[in-house]
């Protein structure tokens, strides 16, 4: 996962005695459901792993019983062998109904039935489906919400419409994190491909470029419009600038806000009997702000992008800045929101907006609670200034945080003796005293009390508005995909290639049947480290399909194998490669074995141990897949 981001996937499993496996993956951060269905062709749940990896969920749900063909070991003591830290859930059999499935992904889906091609997957697919039912209702029932019709970006099959790379494959091409990096101690400069790449400003465009590294593109068009794009940017200075100026007027966290919607809290019955608590109101008043100012900055995007020639580029404006249902969600937004509103990271900048977000004069309550807001704030300031005159504390604080409210800082440079007695709850951090007193404890409980009535009240005036929002909701779920798109291609592809001296990045060519062939190519990684890098050369076609290389020990056998890997994926997520020249084949799988060493638990010596991988990537390459052992 990455770091400060937990993973926000929950999957559903199910697997039958024809050895097939159904995958329910959910991501709650960005509404989307990902169904896979495929032969699991090893004992050891091979596909399965690659899939669980790419994932990373926090919670997997399985059946109870074993459904596994003889011979393999079940996909519920899988979970419990391989991911204890995910949490297992058992629901009954009954729960995993692939009618049921069919029906909730047809209603909740944000693209049409038709085509998302249902109707063909439901007889064929039925596993993932009864896998979704399963997933769905724990969710809908754990987390007590219920999911917006229309609002979900459903995926079929997804993993195999991607290259495949194991999980052993990813940490020795160092895809995602570094290898050995206790060696490097503290100051350690190497980087794995995902931490070079990661120039990103979302969490939802990290998160894609995560996804592409470990599950790269195989359709050629896909590609192809990508790397148009990126011919566009780079060639295009104004553009490039222009996009990345965009991209910064949209809040940082617009991709999950924008997928909030997608989710309705189920309606309680005993909460008018629960004290006033502004949390949950304040939240969906921050996600309202939130969704306004990305809404406020689509004009400036239409302006950059109006000129655009790339199909990609010209989509996104075609179907983002000329949809006329924007401009009318933000108008509608226009009418009850305050237009100076704006969303701020800062605690009490963000919760006077909040107080403030609705217009003045459309609920009198409201209004009442506001001024007992803006007095209890207004108060608590003066106390301050009292307390700086009265006891000389010229450099006393009142900062504010969402647990404790309004608190005091004092240098300890400035306290000659003790504190006066006035002060409680004194606590010294580093050069500073933080504390409070009594009036500050009253005046803070009386301004909290305020804030959660202003957030109550405004949150009774946007019902109305919310529920609007959520009849449209496909166009905020399609906003936030092409954000996430943009901030990949932009913030991450473009923006190394321009970091880099001209022509050292180049545009891959894309062939059906002709060979591999890379000219002057770098390790992407290595290459940043080591100034003296010395370029390598591959010719892979059918007539010589294998290459074997030999050498010393740190000759850089090891490195040619990964730059070659590293140099495929990089191509099939759409970005430039380190290289003179590339023409490469679309590959299906990538096996990668470096460096194994000798495994005592299991008896096997290191001779062993690469004689049985190098088995594992014999009975499963294909003329498509890219297999190599070091």
């Amino acid at each position: 996962t990455i770091a400060g981001d937990r993973s926000s996937f929950v999957i559903g499993l199910i697997e039958n005695r024809a050895k097939e496996v159904g995958v329910a993956a959910f991501d709650l951060r960005s509404a989307s459901l990902h169904l896979s269905q495929y032969i699991e062709t090893s004992c050891s749940y091979q596909n399965t792993k690659t899939l669980l990896h790419f994932y990373d969920p926090n919670t997997v749900i399985v059946p109870p019983n074993k459904t596994a063909a003889d011979g393999m070991v079940g996909v519920s003591e899988l979970v419990d062998k391989n991911y204890q830290a995910s949490k297992k859930v058992t629901m009954a059999r009954g729960c995993f109904d692939d009618t049921k499935g069919a029906v909730m992904v047809k209603n909740l889906s944000a693209r049409d039935p038709s085509a998302l091609g249902l109707d063909t997957y439901c007889k064929q697919y039925y596993l993932c489906l009864a896998a979704a039912s399963a997933t769905i209702k724990w969710i809908e029932s754990e987390k007590g919400v219920i999911i917006t019709n229309h609002s979900l970006s459903v995926t079929f099959n997804g993993s195999f419409d991607h290259m495949n790379i194991d999980s052993t494959s990813v940490q020795t091409l160092e895809i995602i994190d570094p290898l050995h990096t206790e060696l490097w101690g503290t100051s350690n400069k190497k980087k794995s491909l995902f931490q070079m790449l990661k120039t990103t400003k979302t969490t939802g465009g990290s998160r894609l470029l995560r996804a592409n590294l470990l599950q790269p593109l195989k359709d050629i068009q896909t590609i192809n419009t990508r790397l148009d794009c990126l011919d566009e940017l780079v060639s295009n200075e104004e553009l490039f600038f222009g996009l990345t100026q965009g991209l910064r007027k949209f809040p940082k966290e617009s991709d999950k806000v924008l997928c909030h919607f997608c989710f309705k809290p189920k309606k309680v019955t005993d909460e008018v009997l629960k004290p006033a608590n502004g949390r949950k109101s304040q939240l969906l008043i921050s996600d309202i702000i939130v969704l306004k100012t990305a809404l406020d900055a689509i004009p400036f995007l239409s302006k950059v992008l109006k000129g655009a020639n790339s199909f990609l580029l010209k989509n996104i404006y075609q179907t983002i800045c000329e949809n006329p249902k924007y401009e009318s969600m933000r108008k509608r937004i226009g009418e009850v929101i305050d237009e100076d509103v704006i969303h701020s990271r800062a605690p009490f900048v963000a919760c006077t907006q909040q107080c403030f977000a609705i217009k003045p004069g459309i609920d009198g309550l409201l209004d009442v609670a506001r001024r007992s807001f803006c007095d209890t704030s207004e108060a608590i300031h003066n106390l301050a200034t009292k307390y700086r005159e009265e006891f000389t504390l010229p450099n006393l604080k009142i900062p504010y945080n969402n647990r404790l409210g309004f608190y005091f800082i004092i240098p300890l440079r400035d306290i000659t003796e003790k504190l006066p007695n006035k002060f409680i709850q004194v606590v010294r951090h580093g050069k500073n005293v933080h504390c409070s007193s009594f009036e500050l404890a009253s005046l803070n409980v009386r301004n909290k009390s305020a804030a959660a009535e202003c957030f109550l009240r405004t949150e009774l005036c946007l019902e109305g508005l919310i529920s609007e929002i959520r009849e449209d909701i496909r166009i905020l779920t399609m906003l936030a995909e092409v954000l996430c798109l943009l901030d990949m291609i932009v913030n991450s592809f473009a923006y190394t290639i321009s970091t880099k001296p001209v022509d050292r990045y180049t545009r891959p060519e894309f062939t059906g049947d002709g060979p591999m062939a890379i000219n002057a190519g770098r390790h992407p990684i290595l290459e940043s480290l080591h100034t003296d890098f010395v370029p390598n050369n591959i010719f892979l076609s059918e007539a010589s399909n294998m290459v074997l290389v030999m050498g010393p020990n740190m000759s850089g056998k090891s490195t040619y194998l990964q730059q070659i890997c590293l140099i495929v994926i990089l191509a099939q997520v759409g970005c430039y490669v380190p290289a003179q020249f590339a023409s490469l084949r679309v590959v299906d799988r990538i096996f990668t074995r470096i460096g194994t060493g000798d495994n005592v638990e299991n008896n096997s010596s290191t001779f062993m141990t690469e004689m049985k991988e190098t088995a594992f990537i014999m009975q499963n390459v294909s003329s498509r897949e890219l297999g190599c052992s070091g």
